[in-house]
């Protein structure tokens, strides 16, 4: 399932600069980053269980937020892209 992850964590203290890398490259594990603290995703159940697992683990809810949005299939109909892009789609074979 297609699922795009938003988040905003406090950065005026260098904790929340660390949660903020943690935040990062945990969701970087998971898809791609289309902008600054917004990543698309396609997560199996487990997958998405993990991931909101490790990112409640890492961010401090008094202060950061974190999101959750399910785009239905076909996922394509439902998102447009303008501006500069360079992120490949989630289903695009990834050549290394």
């Amino acid at each position: 399932m297609y699922h795009v992850v938003t988040y905003d964590v406090n950065t005026e203290t260098k904790e929340g600069r660390r949660r903020l890398r943690l935040v990062a490259r945990t969701c970087e594990g998971f898809g791609f980053r289309v902008q600054h603290s917004v990543f698309e995703c396609k997560l199996t159940e487990e997958q998405l269980f993990q991931l909101k697992r490790r990112l409640l683990d890492i961010i401090d809810e008094e202060k950061d937020s974190l999101r959750f949005y399910r785009i239905h299939e076909p996922h394509q109909q439902y998102i447009e892209d303008y501006g500069v892009s360079n992120t490949p789609a989630p289903d695009d074979p990834l050549v290394l």
